[in-house]
């Protein structure tokens, strides 16, 4: 591990202020719990490095080269203003949903509801024990939507691990009402094939639509059957949830081989994941459009019909792109950006070995018009902070930050922090913005760090796997106009039209 020199050795050159602590905290009131959080659902266990890395990271520390353990580091412009740490559910952090003045935080141990109408001192609402990773959280009105991609000895909340094994195991879609905030009621639940890793809302009138993304199907596995080259959708009737059910399955990458037709990874493809699913969708319904990070693949489909979407163009990048993780459009569907979860998210690879464009953002523009539109390559973006090899570190969960004439976005790096980054032009992003602790551990790689950070109503909201939900004030010129636009409800995985 290289740290002292290179192009991409940490440099603190937008301002630096550092803190070991001082972030506000809150004494919050736990939920009752109805469950035992389940060990099967455990994040990976830690891994030793070796005495030379060990001894690497902490010199790198004592240089000054990357923070300290658990110290607070940040440019001038992103300032933190909370910290509210796990309380009643111990497990996982994932992802952040937004209404109103509330943010839903999922944990693989169930979700939590805050208060967040005083940025600065946000308040625990509920927390609801349901166990079941990743528990990624989406919201449409009255109802919450939690996905559960483990496999359960049932669809309660007192369900336990179970083998995939057995056909009698549950994976898939659960349904909550949330009309009442403080008690979140369970009122429905739907099984899809492979599960629910990620799922992505299509909200209609009087119903709700759910595009469920699940992978890795295998043949002794009787609900999760090879080759599994599509998703589930789901029709939930609002008035109505305890009749949610899937409506079809799409193949979206049809073939004529058992292992369908998207990439087929290794050996044709060394180091790239073969596809058999997508790992997270998002849709733009304003273009009735959806990008798919699927594994091996990237798609742009269209979703004007809803139930039947349709795939425009597909790409690979069997050069840099291990594993097609998640999109994000920019602000006027003239590009995606598509991010690389190089190491699954448990790896470190924000480091000199790995390199600038492996673990990082591909920026592609959408040319030409209609169904004839392509996906075409402009460049990588990765943070321009080498981080420990004791740090996990990959691009993952971020959402548009909403500039008129600018295309910024903010994005969670696991322990490579928060980082603000412009691709108006999108052959040469750049940083603007960053905050991030230092690791975690220095002896063993860890996993920790920012899942999820996302921009809602003029804050920046992180979800951190170990530390809890983080807020973050953005003050620069450039993200200042963004404070106007107030949104009464956002999933980043149903992007918005933000100037509509």
């Amino acid at each position: 591990m290289t740290l002292l020199n290179g192009p991409r050795t940490r440099r603190r050159r937008l301002g630096v202020a550092a803190a070991a602590g001082g972030l506000l905290t809150a004494l919050l009131t736990a939920w009752p719990a109805t469950a035992i959080p389940d060990p099967g659902d455990a994040p990976p266990a830690r891994t030793q490095v070796s005495d030379r890395t060990e001894a690497q990271v902490r010199a790198a520390i004592a240089d000054g080269e990357i923070p300290a353990q658990d110290q607070i580091v940040h440019s001038a412009n992103l300032t933190p203003l909370a910290n509210i740490p796990k309380d009643a559910l111990p497990g996982t952090n994932s992802d952040l949903a937004f209404q109103g003045r509330y943010a839903y935080a999922g944990n693989y141990d169930g979700f939590r509801v805050f208060d967040i109408s005083d940025p600065k001192s946000p308040k625990t609402v509920a927390q609801v024990l349901c166990p079941g990773s990743q528990n990624d959280v989406s919201v449409s009105g009255d109802l919450l939507f939690l996905s559960t991609d483990s496999s359960r000895s049932d669809a309660s909340c007192n369900s336990t691990t179970q083998p995939a094994t057995e056909k009698s195991s549950w994976e898939g879609m659960k349904v909550f009402d949330i009309s009442d905030k403080a008690n979140p009621r369970y009122v429905a639940a739907v099984e899809t094939a492979c599960g629910s890793h990620t799922h992505t809302l299509v909200p209609k009138r009087d119903n709700v639509y759910i595009y469920v993304s699940s992978y890795s199907p295998n043949a002794a596995y009787p609900d999760c059957q090879p080759p599994h080259d599509g998703i589930s959708v789901i029709k939930v009737p609002r008035k109505a949830p305890e009749k949610a059910a899937v409506v079809g399955f799409p193949v979206l990458f049809p073939g004529d081989g058992p292992d369908g037709g998207g990439n087929p990874g290794a050996p044709t493809n060394p180091g790239v994941s073969k596809t058999t699913g997508c790992h997270d969708l998002t849709v733009l319904p304003s273009e009735d459009l959806a990008a798919g990070a699927c594994m091996g693949d990237g798609i742009l489909f269209s979703i004007k019909d809803p139930e039947h979407p349709k795939v425009i163009d597909q790409v690979q990048d069997n050069v840099n792109f291990a594993f097609w993780h998640s999109a994000t459009f920019n602000r006027n569907a003239k590009k995606v950006v598509f991010t690389d979860e190089l190491g699954g998210g448990v790896g470190a690879t924000c480091n000199a070995a790995t390199g600038p464009d492996k673990g990082a953002d591909g920026i592609y523009d959408i040319v030409g018009r209609g169904e004839h539109r392509k996906l075409v390559f402009r460049g990588y973006y990765k943070i321009p902070r080498h981080q420990a090899d004791t740090e996990n570190c990959v691009a993952h969960n971020g959402s548009l930050i909403p500039v008129a004439g600018r295309d910024i976005m903010v994005q969670a790096w696991y322990q490579g922090g928060v980082s603000v980054w412009e691709f108006t032009d999108s052959a040469h992003p750049k940083e603007i913005a960053y905050f991030e602790r230092g690791p975690l551990t220095t002896d063993k790689l860890t996993v920790g760090g920012s899942w999820s950070a996302y921009w809602y109503n003029g804050y920046i909201y992180s979800n951190d796997i170990a530390k809890g939900l983080d807020v973050l004030k953005l003050t620069d010129r450039r993200t200042d106009p963004a404070r106007r636009i107030h949104l009464r409800e956002l999933n980043v995985q149903t992007q918005p039209d933000y100037f509509d």
